[in-house]
C-alpha cells in the first residue's frame, strides 16, 4: 500500500480494491473522502484532509469521487458531499457528513487518530 502521508485517491474499482485491502490488512484507521469535483465544500475541505494526512501517519487516508466511481459511492450510502466514512478492518466505524473539520477532527481522534493540533 502506497500514501503514507498522503491522500490516496483512487479513480478505477480495481485501484480502490487493491488500495482498501491493503489498508484493510495494514489494521490502521482508514478515512474516506467522498466527494465530487463540482462540490465547493469539498474543495473547501480538500486541503485540510491533505494536512491530516500528512500529520496523521497511523491513518489511511483516501479520496474517491462520487461520479468516477458510483458503484463504491452506493456501497457506502452516500447521500451527500463531502462525506467522510471511518473504518477499521473493514468495518465502518464512523461517519462525518459535511466539510466539518472540527468533527473530522474530533471523529479522528476518538477512533486512534492522534490530532496534534485542530
Amino acid at each position: 500500500m502506497s500514501g503514507e502521508g498522503e491522500v490516496i485517491a483512487c479513480h478505477t474499482i480495481e485501484v480502490w480494491t487493491e488500495q482498501l485491502k491493503a489498508a484493510n490488512e495494514s489494521k490502521k484507521l482508514i478515512v474516506i473522502d467522498f466527494t465530487a469535483v463540482w462540490c465547493p465544500p469539498c474543495r473547501f475541505i480538500a486541503p485540510v484532509f491533505v494536512d491530516m494526512a500528512k500529520k496523521l501517519l497511523n491513518v489511511v487516508f483516501f479520496k474517491i469521487d462520487v461520479d468516477e466511481l458510483q458503484s463504491v459511492a452506493k456501497e457506502y450510502k452516500v447521500e451527500a458531499m463531502p462525506t467522510f466514512l471511518f473504518m477499521r478492518e473493514g468495518e465502518i466505524v464512523d461517519r462525518v457528513v459535511g466539510a466539518r473539520k472540527d468533527d473530522i477532527h474530533k471523529t479522528l481522534k476518538k477512533h486512534g487518530g492522534v490530532v496534534a493540533s485542530a
